[in-house]
């Protein structure tokens, strides 16, 4: 037996191929839209990919099931768990199996059981694998998708805060302790392989290590450990940060269908002058480091850096009805296109090198960035307008006298409850966020505005006074 596992840093996104080497056939379990590297692996090694499989309607990123059925022809296996509301359609037009509770499918000499997981989602299930082509009849792992993580659960609360499915939070919360008694269950030396690592919001706090144990989740993981199942309904839904904005069209999309990726190439435009033929439902998508963009920018452009966290606030923050022209260095608009895509952001329509923006004097804007020192001093000028753009869980902990919450994520929404004629001094944790909530600011027309750098981390090093 094959295995490799599959991670995508800007998602905290695990997916795996496993294959049966006897027969050269493979299957992916929740694969990433971009297919790419499951289709050079099986090549290299000498694989045909004849199938992909899910574990749930997947609500962070954009299934790659059905460009592997595309491509190359592969079966298409999800949960036919769950109720009539959590039945597929992507799989309309290909080649599928419905899967139901202890059905077994094979790979070659690689076989599959499924155990309906539910909780993170009615229809969720779990993959028990066992390698038949060995001595040993004993099961080899589990793909959990996001029932089990390490140290952590999947959170049963999404379908509620992103889909607005009243009270399914607490009846999903009631699912999942069910479905961990089963998973105790299992023999302790079965491996655990998770579809994501820390980072993900679909968990409270996962830990970074790849893949775990049935034996040391039961010993170290909170939710295998209490017994009480109101204490953990209580413990599970408490403390959930709040889901991201994009979440709600993943769960649509994953569901209906995601399209079919564009392959076409990106307009290389030459001149800024070429960006005047975009209306008003596009946006100028500047992906320099934040200091860059600070000291000069094109007006009306926002600042996300093409870092870790570039999908998550990509998907937050821009409409999946406007168009995209990305301000990148051309090397890696390939790149940042593909990381757009993951989360079903297709309208790139063309890009620029930011040197050909900024040749454009007569609109080339900047903003100021403040240390904590100088912060200190302004927040006792009338003048000045401290907004706070961290989440109400960090606020919570506490925070700088006489800020004003507005979450980085909900912002946009809430500029218009802003005091006039003030200078903003905008401030995050550390002034990464902060930075972009700045160039939001800007683009929408709020230009006398000021990044606080360090932010609250800052802030807090110099033991100035906090409130909580």
């Amino acid at each position: 037996m094959f295995f490799r596992a599959f991670f995508d840093e800007n998602l905290a996104q695990m997916s795996y191929l496993v294959g049966c080497e006897r027969t050269g056939e493979a299957i992916v379990i929740d694969p990433a839209r971009c297919i790419d590297p499951y289709l050079k692996i099986a090549k290299k090694k000498g694989f045909k990919i004849i199938a992909t499989a899910e574990t749930h309607i997947h609500a962070d990123f954009l299934s790659g099931s059905r460009e592997l059925a595309k491509n190359s022809n592969a079966t298409v296996y999800v949960s036919d768990e769950g109720g009539e509301s959590w039945k597929y359609h992507q799989v309309e037009g290909v080649n599928y199996m419905l899967l139901k509770d202890n059905i077994t499918f094979k790979i070659g000499l690689v076989e599959f059981q499924v155990m309906h997981t539910p909780g993170h989602t009615p229809e969720s299930i779990s993959f028990i694998l066992r390698d038949t082509g060995t001595a040993s009849s004993q099961p080899m792992g589990v793909f959990t998708g996001d029932f089990i993580f390490v140290g952590e659960i999947g959170r049963p609360d999404l379908l509620e805060k992103s889909a607005g499915l009243a009270g399914s939070a607490e009846s999903g919360a009631r699912q999942m302790f069910q479905s961990l008694q089963r998973f105790k269950e299992l023999p302790d030396f079965m491996q655990v392989w998770p579809a994501h690592g820390a980072g993900s919001a679909c968990g409270k706090s996962l830990g970074a290590v790849p893949m775990s144990t049935v034996g040391y989740e039961k010993l170290s993981n909170w939710a295998l450990k209490e017994d009480n199942k109101e204490n953990f309904v209580k413990t599970l839904l408490t403390g959930q940060p709040t889901p991201p904005n994009y979440f709600a069209m993943m769960k649509k999309l994953n569901k209906i269908g995601p399209p079919l990726v564009n392959e076409a190439e990106i307009e290389k435009l030459e001149s800024p002058d070429e960006l005047m033929k975009y209306g008003s439902n596009t946006v100028l998508l500047d992906t320099r480091r934040p200091g860059e963009f600070a000291n000069a920018h094109l007006a009306g452009a926002i600042n996300i850096p093409f870092n870790q966290s570039f999908t998550n606030w990509a998907g937050e923050l821009i409409s999946y009805d406007q168009d995209i022209v990305l301000i990148v260095a051309q090397e890696y608009a390939k790149k940042i296109k593909e990381s757009l895509s993951s989360i079903g952001l297709d309208r790139v329509v063309s890009s620029i090198e930011p040197a050909l923006t900024l040749l454009d004097q007569e609109r080339i804007e900047s903003y100021e960035e403040v240390d904590v020192q100088k912060l200190r001093d302004l927040l006792d000028d009338e003048h000045y307008h401290l907004i706070d753009v961290r989440n109400q869980s960090e606020w919570d902990e506490g925070r700088i006298e006489g800020a004003d919450l507005k979450t980085l994520s909900s912002l946009l929404d809430l500029l218009d409850d802003l005091p006039e004629g003030k200078t903003y001094l905008v401030q995050c944790h550390s002034g990464a966020r902060s930075a972009i909530a700045a160039s939001l600011m800007q683009a929408n027309g709020y230009k006398d505005v000021k990044n606080v750098k360090g932010g609250y981390l800052a802030w807090m090093k110099e033991k100035f006074p906090v409130k909580s």
